[in-house]
């Protein structure tokens, strides 16, 4: 179930299931809006996305009023996160999964926000972003790659490539604005070659796992899977949390394997990622390719979660492209 797309004028409600966006700086915040507005957007925030406690977070409650009402409000066509965090997954049980799929709306956001984006659609069938928080619209400088792949991905029907971006960066944006630090893209890792096509079920490694063994947890079946993770991560837990979600019933069906630009502390090599993918039998026969566009690094592509993509690998050369429908198992 693909969501309305947007245009000018549409409203779009940022919320904040996870950690709250009392940690974002007022400018940041400003920046955000001013540039979803030059879009010919409306912003409004939930009622509650300011609250916090100890944990810079809020209330189950709160946390799931907002979620509903930003579905149950006519007016509003997209959902956007505010920020990530550590507790999404506390909301799941208290969803209202129907009331999601009577009112299905474009919904985005990444890192914690992945156990949400794959609860609802594996409850609900809604296709759902892995794509830039309300936050990451106020990054000052190096956003355009960003906004070209959101805007592809929620403002029309038409297949869009992920493609790599000219530059990355790895600064803490949030910390400092201007004193950027861009580094030339040397384009994909291929870890593995071959050609697949499947449905694109993904997100944050880290968080992916939290959902195993739950009712939560979408099909890995012909799954063209993605995955990233923040800082935290370096190679022993990556190996680790990899060959865990390969222990799902269903991970012979994965396809091929998309995974995102590690960020600088996690120290994981070119040498170490061939050597962790090598060693995972399950993967055998299957494109691997590292150093895409997704998540912590930026900047980052926006992947819709349920919809079908293709990943071509000829001689050096890698392909991906999103087709913009929801992937028939048939």
């Amino acid at each position: 179930m693909l969501a309305q797309r947007l245009t000018p004028g549409d409203e779009i409600r940022v919320i904040a299931p996870s950690t709250s966006m009392a940690v974002v700086k007022g400018k940041q915040i400003d920046l955000a809006v001013n540039r979803l507005n030059d879009l010919g957007f409306k912003v409004t925030f939930g009622k509650y996305s300011e609250n916090h406690d100890e944990f810079f977070s809020t209330t189950v409650k709160e946390r799931i009023a907002d979620l509903h009402d930003a579905f149950s409000d006519r007016q509003v066509k997209a959902v956007l996160t505010g920020v990530g965090g550590y507790n999404a997954n506390q909301l799941l049980r208290h969803i209202d999964y129907d009331l999601i799929k009577d009112n299905p709306k474009i919904f985005c956001g990444y890192n914690d926000i992945t156990s949400l984006q794959l609860a609802i659609y594996r409850k609900t069938g809604l296709v759902t972003y892995y794509g830039p928080h309300f936050s990451s619209f106020g990054v000052k400088h190096g956003f355009e790659y960003t906004l070209k792949s959101f805007l592809e991905a929620v403002t029309n029907d038409a297949p869009f490539e992920i493609e790599p971006s000219e530059v990355w960066s790895d600064d803490p944006w949030f910390l400092e604005q201007e004193q950027r630090n861009f580094v030339q893209n040397t384009g994909y890792t291929i870890l593995q070659g071959g050609n697949a096509s499947g449905k694109l079920i993904g997100g944050n490694l880290s968080t992916i796992n939290l959902l195993q063994g739950t009712e939560y947890m979408p099909s890995l079946h012909n799954s063209i899977l993605f995955i990233e993770d923040d800082e935290e991560t370096h190679a022993r837990i990556f190996d680790r949390q990899l060959q865990s979600l390969l222990h799902q019933p269903d991970a012979a069906g994965i396809k091929a394997i998309l995974i995102g630009r590690f960020q600088k502390d996690s120290q994981i090599t070119e040498t170490a990622l061939r050597q962790i993918i090598a060693s995972k039998s399950e993967l055998r026969g299957i494109p691997v390719i590292a150093n895409v566009n997704i998540g912590h690094v930026q900047p980052f592509a926006t992947l819709p979660i349920g919809s079908t993509a293709t990943v071509t690998v000829v001689s050096n050369n890698v392909e991906i492209s999103v087709d913009q429908m929801e992937y028939n198992e048939s």
